[in-house]
């Protein structure tokens, strides 16, 4: 009797396990890529961007709140055409389209780093568009979870004490010349960029959205880079970036956030700096 029982028993469980995978499986079928095509780019086509496009991200996410990525221009010094604009989208984000980054007509922008959120096992897609007016796609898979709802690093009370103060750096090129133009640059800017997934660890709830959602970086009077960003991008924003410089003394950014803060500062080229 007691065998019986426990072969009942221990069927039911196995009955119950796979009944319980059948949505995960489900999920992991379901391709989001198609109706995020319609939505966020109305439909247009897509050519293959493996010559114009790199998108590069670790596999596997060591912390899924602050996931590096690194998108880089691949069009052949003969190519006419130039990048105007650069889609990054984490398909399986709440909110998939994680930054827009609008390339400055004259910067020659050719890299741009920044770190994410991933909530979930997914692809990441960029889509560049440009100057014919075309769109090319390169994508790449991410094993990470849970980097939307994670808790911020820094307390309430830290962030609001650092909200919107910027830092601007300058990195040494390896391999080039002291005369040359090309810079590499980075923009700090201190904000929670709460996802509104995250949870009040005292009061247990949930915090609301509140993250930059615009950036502009300009080079004496002309833009480098304009962004566009929503809840996937990580506490304390960072974007790093090579550009070529037009010999402006000047650097300067300006920042806006959801709740209308604005941020502004701008720094000697040569002595950059917070």
């Amino acid at each position: 009797m007691i065998k019986h029982s426990f072969r009942l028993t221990f069927a039911a469980t196995l009955l119950g396990m796979a009944l319980a995978a059948l949505p995960a499986r489900a999920e992991e079928a379901y391709d989001p890529w198609p109706g995020l095509v319609q939505d966020i780019f109305n439909n247009r086509p897509m050519n293959d961007g493996n010559d114009v496009i790199g998108i590069e991200m670790p596999h596997r996410a060591e912390d899924a709140a602050i996931v590096p990525v690194t998108l880089r221009a691949k069009l052949s010094p003969g190519d006419s055409r130039r990048i105007r604009a650069i889609t990054l989208v984490i398909d399986r984000n709440p909110a998939p389209m994680a930054a827009k980054f609008a390339l400055g007509l004259d910067a020659n922008v050719s890299e741009i780093s920044t770190r994410v959120r991933v909530n979930n096992y997914t692809d990441v897609h960029a889509v560049a568009e440009l100057s014919d007016g075309q769109l090319y796609v390169s994508k790449t898979y991410v094993k990470a979870s849970g980097g939307c709802s994670a808790p911020a690093v820094k307390n309430a009370e830290e962030a609001k004490n650092r909200l919107g103060q910027m830092r601007y750096r300058q990195f040494a090129r390896a391999n080039d010349a002291p005369a040359s133009r090309i810079r590499e640059a980075q923009i700090m800017i201190g904000h929670p960029n709460n996802s509104g997934l995250q949870m009040d660890q005292v009061t247990q709830l949930y915090i609301p959205a509140f993250f930059v959602n615009e950036l502009k970086l300009w080079q004496g009077g002309s833009l480098v880079l304009a962004v566009e960003g929503g809840i996937s991008i990580s506490e304390d924003p960072n974007i790093r970036f090579t550009y070529v410089s037009n010999g402006a003394k000047h650097f300067s950014a300006e920042a806006k956030d959801t709740d209308g803060h604005e941020f502004r500062n701008e720094w000697d080229v040569e002595k950059p700096g917070t």
